[in-house]
């Protein structure tokens, strides 16, 4: 019985996750563009500053959204280290260290990250 129940759940956490809205994805640009410090996704082409404004905008929004997500993997990753169940599990200064934050965050972020994995993120 209890493994209908847990297949059912996981199916409604797979449900929301396709759920949460997608960014404009991030066109990587070639290594010829990058080159030059002036371009930047192209925007510097763009004439019309209505296009202008909404692609910056789509940009914009597609960064915060990878930065959110980003730091959550952080979160995650860095209570994975300081899993108490790990051998060679990393203490927070030394995870802080790693990561350039301070002892503080970090304990921050391994509690953000213990929360995201008992399925917190759902509650945000």
């Amino acid at each position: 019985m209890a493994e209908p129940e847990r297949a059912r759940t996981e199916q409604r956490t797979e449900q929301r996750a396709e759920q949460r809205m997608r960014p404009a994805p991030l066109l990587f640009e070639p290594a010829e563009a990058t080159a030059d410090p002036e371009h930047f996704f192209d925007l510097e082409s763009i004439e019309d500053p209505r296009e202008l404004l909404d692609r910056a905008t789509e940009l914009t929004h597609a960064f915060r959204a990878a930065t959110d997500r980003s730091v959550e993997f952080q979160a995650v990753a860095a209570a994975q280290l300081a899993d108490p169940r790990r051998f060679d599990r990393l203490t927070p200064a030394l995870i802080a260290e790693r990561a350039e934050w301070t002892e503080d965050y970090a304990k921050k972020m391994v509690e953000f990250g213990r929360d995201l994995m008992r399925g917190g993120i759902e509650k945000r």
